[in-house]
Formats: structure tokens, sequence, C-alpha cells
């Protein structure tokens, strides 16, 4: 069982930075890949980024590639977002995941864990 929790959220205007945390416990967070996801309202859940357990494989959506980058401190046991140059259509609530069966995932059901998101909002 891992348990994930999501900081890090909040209030920007277009053009600014935030950086999202996701602080796992639990099993090995070194075993896990792990994932990011937004929702906006009204809309599908989406894929954002992935970092693999073992830190060398990354992978972006191509709405945030050049924009967003994830990373993992396998020490602190926490996975992190930042997200640069923040645009008003990156609103949304965001979601880390872990997976335990893919090295590499970016479908919602390839996902074993999920935290319980945190807001984003920007402002134009």
């Amino acid at each position: 069982q891992v348990q994930l929790v999501e900081s890090g959220g909040g209030l920007v205007q277009a053009g600014g930075s935030l950086r999202l945390s996701c602080a796992a416990s639990g099993r090995t967070f070194s075993s896990y890949t792990m994932g990011w996801f937004r929702q906006a309202p009204g809309k599908e859940r989406e894929f954002v980024a992935v970092i693999s357990w073992s830190g060398t494989i990354t992978y972006y959506a191509d709405s945030v590639k050049g924009r967003f980058t994830v990373s993992r401190d396998v020490a602190k046991r926490t996975a992190f977002l930042q997200m640069n140059n923040l645009k008003p259509e990156d609103t949304a609530v965001y979601y880390c995941a872990a997976s335990g069966r893919y090295y590499s995932a970016t479908s919602d059901h390839q996902y074993d864990y999920w935290g319980q998101g945190t807001q984003v909002t920007v402002s134009s």
C-alpha cells in the first residue's frame, strides 16, 4: 500500500511558476513509477508527465513539454512537478499517482495509487 499526498497548488498569474510535491509513504518509493495527471472542470482526467522508478526516463504531454519538469527525490520519498510559464488552460486539479507495474505509464488505468489532488488556478 502506498499513500500519496500532493501539495504546492495555488493561484498564480499567467507566466508564473509553481512546484507541486507528492509525498509518498508506505512501500518502497523507489520501486514505483510516478505520474502526474490533471483534471479541469467538465473535462476528463489527462496525463501530464511521468518519471520512471529509476528516474532515468521522463515523458510529457505535448501541451506541457518545455514548460513542466518532473523529478523525484528518493531520499525524501517525494516526486515533484515544476511548472513554469503557466497558462490559464493549465488550470485544473493535479494528481500524482504511483505505478508498481509499468516502467513508464501514460494512462490512468496503469496506476495503482492516487493522491487526493491539489488545485492549480492560473489567472489571465
